[in-house]
């Protein structure tokens, strides 16, 4: 079945649901006394669920799939669990975990890293690695000519304004022997990759979990760079599941059982990406539906990719990136690898 069919039949569901208007709410009437039947049971059983909050790191995508599957699937209700999602405003979860503002949170090994190693350290720590490898580099229209680190003198970039990627196109750059000196970086923030490469910039930083699956569907053909392809160091985990060292030290169980039934939630979207989509959307009906099938597609082979189990990460990793950030300037001192990530919490099974 295509994407367009998938997203065709979506949306025909959703017209006939919304005729049956009465339908629904009488079911959604016989839903409601059903789950405060359960909650009820629960209560005189003497159990409760315990709420949990999880601050993402940007609006909800598919790189968030297996938590809303959980969600969806009752594997929180499971463990005990009463999980609510919420997007942070701005400035991505760190600091908000780190005062308490919510159990778990969606970060980068780059932020965990910058956090740790401030002037005044953020206590934060990595449980489980959401994608095992860095989906990120630069893109550009095939039309711009650029193949290759190279490729980028003469051409102008457009990015966030982050002092991170400007290391990292000179460093690429200095790998092909290439003049840094020679290639324009300016700010554009977080416009949409195709008009910013149409309108105002030769090539950016993007996805190819997103962007990258949708230039494909659009017929939009680019060359994409991966950062790992010229600096193995910049294999980073990008995104990763983030919480305060407090919790992990007063609240263990919890953590294993969020981590038990995200874990779930991943796997079913590994195996039923399609489904699994399905459940994302019905929480976040904003997102394109055909790119979100697509999209879902593409990362069903790169959550746990050649992990022995979902979520692992490596302490070679962590440090040869951090290595990589302090020669050349971008932290003060070096960091603590050990303290900064922790595989303890993960259900840890063989493929």
């Amino acid at each position: 079945m295509s994407n367009k069919k998938e997203c065709r039949d979506m949306w025909y569901i959703y017209k006939i649901k919304k005729l049956e208007y009465s339908i629904i709410f009488l079911t959604c009437l016989v839903s409601m006394l059903f789950m405060l039947m359960i909650n009820t049971a629960v209560v005189l059983s003497g159990e409760s669920l315990r709420e949990v909050t999880v601050l993402l790191d940007w609006v909800p995508n598919t790189n968030h799939t297996g938590m809303y599957v959980a969600l969806e699937r009752g594997f929180y209700q499971e463990e005990g669990l009463l999980v609510n999602i919420i997007q942070p405003s701005e400035g991505g979860s760190a600091a908000l975990i780190a005062a308490g503002q919510g159990e778990f949170g969606i970060s980068y090994q780059e932020q965990v890293t910058f956090a740790r190693t401030s002037e005044e350290p953020l206590p934060v720590v990595a449980i489980a690695a959401i994608l095992q490898h860095n989906t990120s580099g630069f893109a550009s229209p095939v039309e711009k000519g650029i193949k290759r680190p190279r490729d980028f003198e003469g051409k102008k970039y457009g990015g966030w304004g982050s002092p991170v990627e400007e290391a990292t196109i000179k460093a690429l750059m200095d790998i092909d022997r290439a003049d840094f000196s020679k290639t324009e970086i300016v700010t554009i923030g977080a416009i949409d990759f195709f008009a910013a490469v149409q309108e105002y910039v030769d090539y950016t930083w993007i996805y190819y979990g997103w962007d990258g699956v949708a230039s494909e569907l659009k017929n939009f053909p680019i060359n994409f760079i991966f950062l790992q392809d010229y600096a193995p160091e910049l294999d980073f985990y990008t995104p990763v599941i983030i919480a305060r060292e407090q919790l992990l030290a007063t609240e263990p169980e919890l953590v294993r059982k969020f981590l038990r039934a995200t874990k779930k939630g991943y796997q079913f979207s590994i195996v039923n990406p399609e489904l699994a989509v399905q459940d994302l959307l019905k929480y976040a009906p904003e997102i394109d539906c055909e790119i979100a099938i697509a999209s879902q597609q593409y990362l069903a082979k790169e959550y746990q990719a050649d992990a022995p189990y979902w979520g692992e990460m490596k302490a070679q990793r962590w440090g040869n990136y951090a290595s990589w950030l302090y020669g050349r300037g971008l932290i003060d001192r070096m960091l603590e690898v050990e303290s900064a990530f922790d595989n303890s919490f993960l259900p840890g099974e063989e493929k």
